[in-house]
């Protein structure tokens, strides 16, 4: 067995360090709305291919407002989640500030105390002061 001096100086290893991250769900708002866009759109290629395969102008006009439903519905879901991300912030900061709100009535609150219970103690001095205490 040999003697090894650098056994003794050796520097314990680094702390190990986690990391815990936390989803927060949208809920399922999105999915449904692509659900229904998926339904519409494929409804709308049945009743294109199933009734003849010539295209005339009626047809291609039912296309272009499926599209530009499909669009519609699109732009709409994406403004809902818009809305309820910026909704959730809101409520977050509100929260905040309630908490900042009650804290500072908190913190008046014993400073009134204070200052009542020191003008109780004053008039008692006072009042045994005169009665000669």
């Amino acid at each position: 067995m040999t003697y090894d001096p650098n056994t003794e100086g050796r520097d314990p290893p680094p702390p190990r360090v986690e990391r815990e991250v936390v989803h927060t769900g949208g809920g399922n708002a999105g999915w449904w709305v692509a659900a229904i866009v998926a339904i519409v759109a494929v409804v709308g290629l049945f009743f294109l291919f199933s009734n003849n395969n010539s295209v005339d102008e009626t047809d291609l006009e039912m296309a272009r407002q499926t599209g530009a439903a499909q669009e519609a519905v699109a732009n709409a879901a994406e403004n809902a989640q818009a809305a309820a991300a910026q909704a959730a912030e809101s409520s977050q900061s509100a929260a905040a500030n309630m908490a900042e709100s009650a804290e500072a009535a908190a913190d008046n609150t014993a400073e009134a105390t204070q200052d009542a219970a020191a003008s109780a103690s004053d008039a008692a001095e006072n009042a045994a002061d005169r009665t000669g205490m």
